[in-house]
């Protein structure tokens, strides 16, 4: 998979993502997707909330 650009709340910087996968996020407007990985310097968990399914 592409490398995902994603912002750490822990380093305050954006930083590609390690192990990237794709969720589902159920919503009153239907699902919306997202991505979920970890940062690679400090291990914290990554989020970012992509277009509509």
């Amino acid at each position: 998979m592409d490398t995902v650009n994603a912002y750490c709340v822990k380093c305050k910087a954006k930083r590609d993502m390690n192990e990237p996968s794709e969720v589902s996020m159920p919503g009153k407007g239907g699902p919306r997707r997202a991505m979920k990985g970890t940062c690679p310097v400090c291990g914290t968990g990554m989020f970012r909330i992509m277009g509509k399914a």
